[in-house]
């Protein structure tokens, strides 16, 4: 089942008709207002909907969304519990719209983080915007790059440095090598042929795709 949360950051106007195509769609809090600007009713509104009017949350539940309030004070933030919440309704694919850019770099970077959050470890999490797709990749662990040829591809060590890297199809191959946690060489790599695929020994990767050839569709 493919599930789409909605978040509160930056995002493009493509993005609503993966929303449409969803099998269920959760607005993490403000991301409720996008959404109504789309003509999409979410099936699920989270968080504590300090960014949101009362009138719009009573209008949406009223409308048959299931509203799930959480205290200002919490734990996790709006997306985290909207993430969670797409999996404990079955979703073995959740993507993640707004969850890049934005006012907030902290929220964006916990959102980024949540790629690698071990609970989900067995859910294809990803987040999207446009042509940019973020998605991570754990030791003893394959994935297979989406993007066309021609895309751009950058693969960053998260949590420590990523050990025994090996790719395919890309421009700029490595073949069980180190990528060391903040460092750059990862960054900006060409998709030169398909199937293009990452795997790794040790460690995590975030795999970042901007598929040029798709921007503005």
């Amino acid at each position: 089942m493919l599930a789409v949360v909605v978040a509160d950051g930056e995002l493009a106007p493509e993005d609503a008709e993966l929303a449409r195509r969803a099998d269920l769609v959760i607005a993490a809090d403000g991301g409720a207002r996008w959404l109504d600007a789309q003509g999409v009713r979410p099936d699920v509104l989270v968080g504590d909907l300090d960014s949101l009017e009362a009138a719009s949350v009573t209008r949406l539940q009223a409308a048959g969304t299931r509203v799930s309030r959480h205290p200002v004070d919490k734990d996790a933030s709006d997306t985290e519990l909207a993430v969670e919440a797409a999996i404990a309704a079955g979703a073995d694919r959740v993507v993640v719209l707004g969850a890049l850019g934005g006012g907030r770099l902290d929220h964006e970077l916990a959102n980024v983080a949540l790629l690698v959050d071990r609970v989900i470890a067995g859910v294809d999490l990803r987040l999207q915007r446009g042509a940019t797709r973020v998605r991570a990749v754990r030791a003893d662990r394959s994935i297979e790059i989406e993007a066309e040829v021609g895309a751009i591809v950058t693969l960053l060590p998260i949590g420590g440095d990523a050990v025994g890297v090996s790719t395919t199809g890309l421009q700029y191959p490595l073949r069980d090598e180190i990528l060391v946690m903040g460092r750059s060489r990862g960054l900006s790599n060409v998709v030169s042929g398909a199937p293009a695929s990452v795997t790794l020994r040790a460690g995590s990767l975030l795999v970042i795709e901007i598929d040029s050839t798709k921007e503005g569709e």
